[in-house]
C-alpha cells in the first residue's frame, strides 16, 4: 500500500506555496527571508543649488550587531565609484573627494546621513550609501541635481573648435562645467533651441531642438539631436555648458570702453570683468534684465533679457543675446562686472 502524507504534514507543506503563489498572484514580492537594515529613502533626487548645503538621507531601520556604512560617488560615464567616507557608527573617516566638505549629519544613533557643505558644479550626480554588515550588504542610491542652466558656447574662431578635452575645459573657465544629457534635456523643456552640436560630460554630442527646421536636422519633430559618443580627442564640437547660482553679483557700467578699459572699470569698483557662465546665472536666478550690449572676460559683447520687447535683440523669447567677438579696441560697448558678495 503506498503510504500516505498525514493530513497536518500536508498542511505545512502546502501553506508556504500557497502564501507564496498569492503574493505572486497579486504582483508582490514575498518576504524576503532577511532582515533589511537600511530605510528607503523617501526622495531618490536631492535638489540644491550651488554654494549651498545637501543632505543625502541615508538612516538605519534597526542596528546590526556590527557593520560599516560606507559613502561613495558614481562617476558619470565611467564604471566606477570614489569613495568619499566610512562610518563603523562611533567614528567616521573622511577619504577627501569633496574636499573636507563632507560630513555625517548624526541626527541620531541610527543616521548615516551626509552633508555636503557649499555645493560645487561637480557634486552633482549619483552617490550610494552601502550598509556593510558582514553578512547581507545593502544599498541605497541617491541623485544629487543641482538648479542652473545651460548655456552653449564656442570660442571668437568659430564653431566646432573643441575636442572633448578643450570643450571641458572652456566650460570651467567661463565658471561652469561640461553639461550633463540630463541637464540639456532639462534646458531644451525650458526653452533652448540650438542647432550646433556640442559636447556633454558623459562624451557624447547632441543639440536641442524646439522648432524643427532644415538646418537643424530636418522637418521631423522637436528634440535632442544625438551624434552618440564621439572621439574625445579628435573630433570637434562646440560645448554645452551648465552653472548654478552665483555667491557674487553682476552689473552693468555703461560707457563706450574698450576690452582694456571694460577690466579697468571693473577693477576701479572691486570686480572683474564676469564670465559667461556669470552672466548666465544672474539671467537666470537674479533676473537681470539689460537692453545693453557690455564685454564680457572672454572678449565677448553680450547682454541679458528676462522681457523680451521691442528693440532688444528682436527675438520673443527670454535669453541672454550675443554680438560675438568684436576687435578688443573697439569701444562701443559696456561692461558686465562680477563681484563677490
Amino acid at each position: 500500500m503506498p503510504s500516505r502524507i498525514p493530513l497536518p504534514a500536508f498542511c505545512c507543506f502546502l501553506l508556504p506555496w500557497a502564501f507564496t503563489s498569492f503574493h505572486k498572484a497579486l504582483g508582490n514580492p514575498a518576504p524576503h527571508p532577511g532582515p533589511h537594515y537600511l530605510l528607503p529613502p523617501i526622495h531618490e533626487v536631492i535638489h540644491s543649488r550651488r554654494g549651498a548645503t545637501a543632505t543625502l538621507p541615508c538612516v538605519l531601520g534597526t542596528s546590526p550587531p556590527s557593520y560599516k556604512v560606507r559613502w561613495s560617488k558614481v562617476e558619470p560615464g565611467e564604471l566606477r565609484e570614489t569613495l568619499i567616507l566610512i562610518t563603523n557608527g562611533l567614528h567616521a573617516r573622511d577619504y577627501g573627494l569633496l574636499g573636507g566638505r563632507a560630513s555625517l549629519r548624526r541626527g541620531h544613533r541610527l543616521d548615516a546621513s551626509l552633508i555636503i557643505k557649499n555645493v560645487r558644479l561637480e557634486d552633482e550626480g549619483r552617490y550610494r550609501c552601502e550598509l556593510i554588515n558582514g553578512i547581507e550588504d545593502e544599498s541605497v542610491a541617491l541623485t544629487l541635481r543641482l538648479e542652473g542652466v545651460v548655456f552653449p558656447y564656442q570660442p571668437s574662431r568659430g564653431r566646432y573648435q573643441f575636442n572633448y578635452f578643450e570643450a571641458k575645459r572652456a566650460c570651467e573657465e567661463q565658471d561652469g562645467r561640461l553639461a550633463t544629457y540630463g541637464q540639456l534635456y532639462q534646458a531644451w523643456t525650458e526653452g533652448l533651441d540650438w542647432c550646433n552640436a556640442g559636447w556633454l560630460l558623459e562624451g557624447s554630442v547632441r543639440y536641442p531642438v524646439l522648432t524643427a527646421r532644415a538646418p537643424c536636422g530636418g522637418h521631423g519633430r522637436p528634440g535632442i539631436r544625438s551624434y552618440g559618443p564621439r572621439d574625445r580627442s579628435r573630433d570637434r564640437y562646440d560645448a554645452f555648458c551648465f552653472t548654478s547660482a552665483l555667491a557674487g553679483q553682476v552689473f552693468f557700467v555703461p560707457g563706450r570702453l574698450t576690452l582694456s578699459e571694460a577690466h579697468a572699470a571693473c577693477r576701479r569698483r572691486g570686480a572683474v570683468v564676469a564670465k559667461v557662465g556669470h552672466l548666465y546665472a544672474a539671467w537666470k536666478f537674479s533676473g537681470l534684465d539689460q537692453c545693453d550690449g557690455g564685454w564680457l572676460a572672454d572678449g565677448s559683447v553680450r547682454f541679458p533679457i528676462t522681457t523680451p520687447r521691442p528693440r532688444c535683440g528682436g527675438l520673443p523669447d527670454p535669453g541672454v543675446r550675443s554680438f560675438g567677438f568684436p576687435r578688443p579696441q573697439q569701444a562701443s560697448y559696456g561692461t558686465y562686472c562680477y563681484a563677490e558678495k
